[in-house]
């Protein structure tokens, strides 16, 4: 196997082009501090780096710890370690090399970030195991990936203040209703090994409803964020276009039956964040 192949199945294996979903936000909020305060360049490529290693790390651990859910899953059963593309032992390297980095970047930001990293580190890998006791394990990833918004404020402030909480609770609220949708997939799968989730706990239709009043609660916590930050009117115009993207998402579903959340799921998503995203860059300048 090439070197570029390579390259492409450990992206592959982590789903590195799903990073969009938490570096945005991440870089909204070193957006909303520039606003009242100078950055470093330094701070600011530590911050990606240890953001872009803790995912790794969660992903690659998640992989490893599912492989045989996995295995057993015809929607999952191709992905790299459960067909031998990678093995475990390349896998758990991996995680323990992003697990390094993402300490040897927060130690970099401060030893106010190094004190907490192992605390980040439990939330991001401990959610792999939810799964197996609680439904709640949508809103448990929600907080891990919401972790990355409140994780720049306080590196970047080293001070504990309650003006991230909202824009943090969007995206802990925008994840576990865009997961629930995805989980939707695996209900009955779920179900039968014994898994939890909302899907196969309440069934696919209530499902929907709860991940759209998530959803809902999302774009309001988006709202209340921006009063917070006295950003300017291109950020709620950008949040409408957020609101508008998730909405599309449940007329597809209407239109198209849940069938076709896996073809609409990471696009729109991912296009939802960086509008979002390019909004605040907008108004920032």
């Amino acid at each position: 196997m090439g070197i570029r192949q390579r390259v492409a199945t450990w992206g592959s294996l982590v789903k590195f082009s799903h990073s969009i979903f938490a570096l945005p936000f991440a870089l909204i909020m070193v957006l909303l501090i520039s606003r009242e305060r100078p950055l470093s360049a330094l701070s600011l490529s530590m911050l990606v780096v240890c953001i872009v290693a803790a995912r790794t790390a969660a992903m690659g651990f998640n992989r490893l710890v599912d492989v045989e859910i996995d295995k057993a899953n015809p929607r999952t059963k191709n992905r790299e370690i459960p067909s031998g593309v990678v093995t475990k032992r390349e896998a758990a390297a991996l995680v323990v090399s992003a697990c390094a980095v993402f300490v040897t970047g927060s130690a970099m930001l401060g030893v106010h970030c190094i004190v907490l990293a192992p605390v980040v580190l439990v939330v991001l890998l401990g959610y792999s195991y939810v799964k197996r006791f609680s439904s709640l394990c949508h809103v448990v990833l929600g907080i891990a990936l919401a972790l990355a918004p409140g994780g720049v404020w306080y590196a970047l402030t080293a001070e504990w203040s309650w003006r991230p909480v909202p824009l943090m609770g969007a995206v802990a609220l925008w994840v576990a209703g865009f997961d629930i949708l995805y989980s939707c997939q695996d209900e009955e799968f779920d179900r039968g090994v014994g898994l939890f989730s909302v899907p196969s706990m309440i069934g696919v239709t209530r499902a929907v409803r709860i991940a759209a009043l998530l959803h809902l609660f999302s774009v309001a916590m988006l709202v209340w964020s921006g009063s917070l930050f006295h950003v300017g009117i291109i950020y709620y115009l950008g949040v409408a276009l957020f609101a508008a993207l998730l909405l599309s998402q449940y007329l597809a579903i209407i239109l198209k039956g849940i069938s076709c959340i896996d073809q609409v799921f990471f696009t729109r998503n991912g296009a939802a964040s960086v509008l979002l995203l390019l909004s605040v860059l907008i108004d920032a300048f």
